[in-house]
């Protein structure tokens, strides 16, 4: 039905205001049919602290007789368009009069969309500055990735092209492109994903010193926590481009230029190479265990997707995520043992006096596996389960104020 503003307004218990702050002052005019009604504010702006004061706030100042909601604004044509099942459920809301945002949650949740009330019209800013932020949960795991990433490429380019020309007077820069990043990419996949069991490891200790489970953990710890979904993303980026260089590795023409030379010089000096057993051993044995490790990895990857989880139980998530989890990495370390073998024993493998690259990033999941362990012990597991069950240990001040009380 056409009508003119003045009229909508009139006839309107609630209406949607969907133009650009700069184009608010004509509302001024129907303030008179606006006074009373609920006006939901769904705009957001180009920049974080465009203007001194919340669009929802200056609309309110406008019109002081409409009961102004801020709502849907975080939400993209996308989500509006096809429904909650394809895209984002929540809907954020804040207002003054309870009334009002009673109103707009009732539609919300006819729509399909799960409202989260963030309390009074002061909390619009925070509202309209959500649309603008740019993966807010992601920036540490991508600072981490990028320094560890920084660390690996700089360690290993002057352990092994670096170290080639100074003392062999050799240019194997070319390897730059394939090898070593086929060296960087899992030492950092494999980190990250330690990274993501480590903070459950110490949130284990915290518990077990305090001697209960309702004591806030730090901050940081905090943080880290939340941030552990990303970083197994990551890691599992990394794992899938190291799978994907392992498998071009034959069609290199350095590869195959060795092979056919190693060929030539077998038959022309009538000699063969004998069958090793133990390497055989070693090699499938290490590409063996990296496809099961692999393969887990995916699976963790999938199972972290909400259209999965969401099928899950609690249980089945948790023991995907974390019995599944632990051993994945446990695959994945052990894989990463397959590959050093005994190097370890030879003075040559430690150029300039410095570990390879695969030792190093040995540390973190190798200390962490080593954690886990020490907290399934019986002795531990079962005071750790009490405490998380809800159990509180009691000092010896709380013993002496309960036998006084007594």
């Amino acid at each position: 039905q056409v009508m003119s503003h003045e009229a909508a307004a009139q006839s309107a218990s609630l209406v949607f205001v969907c133009v650009h702050r700069e184009h608010y002052d004509f509302l001024e005019t129907l303030a008179p049919q606006l006074n009373g009604k609920v006006l939901v504010d769904v705009s957001n702006n180009l920049e974080k602290n465009m203007y001194p004061e919340a669009n929802a706030e200056y609309l309110q100042r406008l019109i002081p007789g409409a009961h102004v909601v801020k709502a849907f604004n975080t939400l993209s044509a996308w989500a509006l368009q096809n429904g909650p099942s394809d895209a984002n459920r929540q809907v954020y809301l804040c207002g003054n009069n309870p009334e009002a945002k009673q109103a707009v949650a009732v539609i919300s949740t006819k729509l399909g969309f799960t409202v989260q009330d963030r309390g009074s019209l002061s909390a619009a800013r925070e509202l309209e500055d959500f649309p603008l932020q740019l993966f807010p949960e992601w920036r540490l795991p991508m600072r981490l990735t990028v320094g560890l990433t920084a660390f690996f490429f700089f360690y290993l380019l002057t352990r092994d092209v670096i170290y080639a020309y100074v003392n062999e007077g050799k240019d194997i820069s070319f390897r730059i492109m394939m090898s070593l990043a086929n060296k960087v990419f899992p030492s950092v996949s494999l980190i990250l994903l330690s990274l993501c069991y480590l903070p459950g490891v110490i949130a284990g200790f915290f518990q077990l010193y305090r001697g209960t489970k309702y004591k806030r953990f730090p901050d940081w710890l905090d943080r880290w926590m939340l941030c552990r979904k990303q970083l197994g993303l990551i890691a599992l980026a990394l794992a899938s481009l190291h799978v994907l260089y392992t498998l071009i590795i034959p069609i290199r023409y350095y590869v195959r230029f060795r092979l056919a030379g190693s060929t030539i010089s077998q038959i022309k000096n009538n000699k063969t190479s004998p069958f090793d057993t133990t390497m055989a051993w070693r090699t499938d044995s290490y590409y063996s265990i990296g496809a099961l490790g692999f393969g887990l990895y995916l699976l963790l990857g999938i199972s972290s997707l909400p259209s999965v989880s969401n099928a899950l139980s609690w249980r089945e998530f948790s023991f995907i995520q974390s019995k599944l989890g632990y051993l994945t990495l446990f695959f994945c370390t052990f894989h990463t043992y397959l590959y050093g073998w005994d190097r370890f024993l030879y003075v040559s493998q430690y150029k300039w006096y410095t570990p390879p690259g695969y030792m190093l990033c040995l540390v973190v999941p190798s200390l962490v596996l080593v954690f886990k362990l020490l907290l399934l012990l019986p002795c531990v597991d079962k005071s750790l389960s009490r405490i998380r069950q809800g159990w509180e240990r009691t000092g010896p001040e709380k013993d002496s104020k309960k036998s006084l009380l007594a």
